[in-house]
C-alpha cells in the first residue's frame, strides 16, 4: 500500500519524510506507457514531489518540479499538492539506452545535463521559483543540491524505482532527511556516516521493511517520532469544464482560426493523456 510518513527526531534536530509510491508510479506507467528508464526517472520525480508536497502548509499550495536536460529523455514535469496528490509526464516516453556498467538503468544518461526548477504556488501574486543546474541527472542528488543551494537546508535524499521483467513497477519509494538549525554536530556526523552504509531504498522495500523500519534504521541512534501518515494518489485535476474555460481565455482571434482551419479544437492533457474535443458548433457558441 502506498503511504508517506512525516517524522522528527525527539530533540527536533531532524525532520524526515519517507514514501512508498509503488502504486502511484505504476499508475503513471500505465497512463504514459513509458520505457523502463523513463519509468524510473518519472517514478523518482513523483516520489520526490509527493514528499515535498507534504511540506506545504496550505491545502491550496502546489509544488512543481521541472527537469529539462539535453539527454534523449529531454525532461520531466511533476506536481503535488499538500495531500500528496501527484501527477506528471515525461517529454519523451520511450527512451532506450544501454544499462550502466553495474546493470542499473541509466537515468542520468536519459536526462543529460540541464536544470532543475522548483516552483511553489502558495496563492500569492508570484510563485516562489528556485532553479539549480543538474549535478548528476539521477534526481536524488539534484534535489539534495537544490535544498543546499536554494533553501540552505542540509538534506539527504534517496529515491528509487525498481522495474520488473514485464516493465511494470516492482517497488518505488524514497526518503528526505533534513537537518534543522539546532542539530548538533555529533548528530550530523552520525547520520551522514549511517547514510553512507545503508542499502538502496528499493532493496529495503523489497526486504519488506516498512517506512517506519527504514527511518528507524537510518536514524536509529536517535528516537524517531512519527507525526503523520499520508496516502498519496496519482490524480489529475483536469476536466472538460476547465479546458473549456482555458479555450475561452485564448482570445477571439485564435478561436476563429481554429474554427476556420480545423472546424474543431482538440486539447490534450499531458498529465493524464486525455483528449478533450470541442466540435464546430461548440466553437461557434464560444464566439457568440
Amino acid at each position: 500500500m502506498d503511504y508517506i510518513i512525516r517524522a522528527t527526531t525527539a530533540d527536533g534536530g531532524v525532520r524526515a519524510f519517507a514514501a512508498n509510491m509503488g502504486q502511484c508510479v505504476q499508475t503513471a506507467f500505465e497512463i504514459h506507457n513509458t520505457s523502463p528508464v523513463m519509468t524510473a526517472a518519472l517514478g523518482r520525480c513523483l516520489t520526490a514531489s509527493a514528499m515535498m508536497g507534504c511540506m506545504l502548509k496550505s491545502d491550496d499550495d502546489i509544488i512543481t518540479l521541472s527537469i529539462k536536460g539535453d539527454g534523449p529523455g529531454k525532461g520531466i514535469v511533476v506536481t503535488s499538492d499538500s495531500k500528496a496528490r501527484v501527477r506528471g509526464y515525461c517529454f519523451e516516453n520511450n527512451v532506450d539506452i544501454p544499462l550502466k556498467k553495474n546493470g542499473k538503468l541509466d537515468v542520468s544518461g536519459a536526462i543529460g545535463n540541464g536544470t532543475l526548477t522548483v516552483l511553489r504556488d502558495m496563492g500569492l501574486k508570484e510563485p516562489y521559483v528556485g532553479q539549480v543546474p543538474l549535478v548528476s541527472g539521477e534526481i536524488a542528488e539534484d534535489i539534495t543540491y537544490y535544498y543546499a543551494v536554494s533553501e540552505q537546508i542540509p538534506s539527504a535524499v534517496s529515491l528509487g524505482t525498481l522495474i520488473d521483467r514485464d516493465y511494470s513497477v516492482k517497488q518505488a519509494g524514497g526518503f528526505i532527511i533534513q537537518i534543522m538549525p539546532d542539530a548538533d554536530e555529533n548528530m550530523i556526523d552520525a547520520i551522514e556516516n549511517k547514510i553512507k552504509t545503508i542499502p538502496a531504498i528499493t532493496k529495503m522495500l523489497e526486504d519488506k521493511m516498512t517506512l517506519e523500519d527504514i527511518l528507524n534504521y537510518v536514524l536509529g541512534d536517535f528516537k524517531v517520532n512519527i507525526l503523520d501518515k499520508i496516502t498519496p494518489k496519482y490524480y489529475c485535476s483536469c476536466s472538460r469544464e476547465k479546458v473549456y474555460k482555458a479555450l475561452l481565455s485564448v482570445g477571439r482571434e485564435e478561436l476563429e482560426d481554429m474554427l476556420k482551419k480545423d472546424k474543431k479544437a482538440v486539447v490534450h492533457c499531458h498529465f493524464c493523456n486525455k483528449d478533450y474535443e470541442f466540435d464546430e458548433q461548440c466553437l461557434i457558441d464560444m464566439l457568440s
